[in-house]
């Protein structure tokens, strides 16, 4: 897999050796500590990371650590997975950023880069994003990508607490690619003036 790379932001492949980097970014916000997704700390980075590259091994999971490309600051880490490619479908996921790149032209050129990917080199008919029904932040963001809203999956993981996760299912599909491609297209021009 090579990297994402767009005007401001590249996702390249994640590797073992991005450890120490994500846990800076993650503790921009101490983001381990979030109860509706899981971010790696110090203590649990190496396991994350061997998770997600297991994934990517297995042809299942394409494991991504998000980075600037003025600087090669790490600020994030996402992921397609749920990689079905006889049915032409995944999930992009396990997004997170640094608490002080939120809100900005990160996640929308990142997702930009990874649904212009999904639809345009692997040819997907549909593309899903979920998050847990509590977090209205990224709820709000999914549904500004132009994701629709399809439900909610009820007790659809158990968190690292303990708690029952219920997660709002979104998607995207092929013949909706052109037009969210359009809007993302103009967000970004906004953003980069």
């Amino acid at each position: 897999m090579h990297p994402l790379v767009g005007p401001r932001v590249r996702l390249r492949p994640l590797q073992a050796s991005d450890a120490g980097a994500l846990v800076r970014a993650a503790s921009d916000g101490e983001l381990w500590k979030l109860p509706f997704t899981v971010v790696p700390s110090a203590a649990t980075v190496d396991a994350w990371i061997a998770t997600a590259l297991a994934g990517r091994d297995a042809g299942t999971v394409l494991p991504f650590a998000i980075e600037l490309v003025s600087t090669g600051e790490v600020v994030g880490s996402t992921r397609f997975w749920k990689v079905d490619r006889a049915n032409r479908k995944l999930e992009i996921g396990s997004t997170w950023l640094a608490a002080s790149w939120q809100k900005s032209f990160v996640n929308t050129e990142a997702k930009y880069l990874m649904l212009r990917y999904a639809f345009e080199e692997l040819h997907c008919v549909r593309v899903q994003l979920t998050t847990d029904e509590t977090n209205q932040r990224s709820r709000a963001a999914i549904l500004r990508l132009g994701a629709k809203q399809e439900g909610i999956v009820r007790n659809e993981r158990i968190m690292p607490n303990g708690r029952k996760r219920n997660s709002v299912r979104f998607s995207i599909i092929d013949d909706e690619w052109p037009a969210v491609r359009l809007n993302l297209e103009t967000r970004l021009q906004a953003h980069a003036t």
